[in-house]
């Protein structure tokens, strides 16, 4: 659901309807508080259950080291859906009477931690906080945004941002260009491999045209030539 809605913010800015998407941030940002305060509650209410024997001590006034937990479920309880939460509140009321609890409803001596008060406050989010909200969605979804709200050193380093991806884009188009075809290395690749065969071939041709010429004298003798020639030096032996 979160995620839809952010999609659609993104789409409102890109289609240039600013105010609507600052409306619809708006209960985004009241959802993100309520879980933040959802959080405290969790993390509260383990220290309690970490520091269980100091609950069980026999005593109406609270230890000072879970106090904080102990203020913080008793006032913000009731601004939850959690019935868990509920149940631990009146647990807590019971244990440490109905006054303390009204004291910590009224938030006497500011017992109740600030961070949870700010998290149960009614009001309409800072403008400013409205357009970073924005401002973050449409990085996410790749949509161009800007305010005057927002701090000059995000604007700033988002053109810078641009920049660099346009700059990467132009050098990778560079070397794309500078790269031979498939078509062109591919023949480059048969073209190397046919000049070995070539040479191979153009000495065998040379060995055999060598060869085959008339008159030119064989390297080895038959048989048949041996016994002539020792024949005709009996020959002449006999004639002396």
């Amino acid at each position: 659901m979160a995620k839809q809605a952010r999609r659609d913010i993104s789409a409102l800015i890109d289609k240039g309807k600013v105010e609507t998407a600052r409306i619809k941030t708006e209960g985004i940002i009241s959802e993100d508080i309520h879980l933040e305060l959802l959080e405290l509650m969790e993390l509260y209410a383990e220290t309690l259950l970490a520091r269980f024997t100091l609950l069980d001590l026999p005593t109406r006034e609270p230890d000072v080291s879970i106090l904080p937990a102990l203020t913080s479920i008793i006032h913000a309880a009731p601004r939850t859906e959690l019935k868990e939460l509920h149940v631990l509140r009146d647990m807590l009321m019971s244990k440490y009477g109905r006054e303390l609890a009204q004291d910590i409803m009224d938030n006497k001596d500011s017992c109740v931690p600030e961070r949870v008060m700010t998290k149960l406050l009614v009001e309409t989010p800072d403008p400013k906080l409205v357009d970073l909200y924005i401002f973050e969605i449409c990085r996410a979804y790749d949509v161009a945004f800007s305010s005057p709200l927002l701090p000059e050193t995000m604007v700033q380093e988002e053109n810078n941002t641009e920049q660099q991806e346009a700059q990467m884009s132009k050098e990778e188009a560079e070397v794309e260009k500078q790269i031979p075809s498939n078509s062109a290395k591919d023949a480059a690749k048969s073209a190397h491999k046919l000049k070995p065969a070539n040479r191979t071939s153009n000495k065998h041709a040379t060995s055999t045209d060598v060869n085959d010429k008339p008159g030119a004298p064989t390297k080895n003798k038959t048989e048949k030539d041996d016994v002539d020639s020792l024949e005709a030096r009996f020959a002449a032996l006999k004639r002396r």
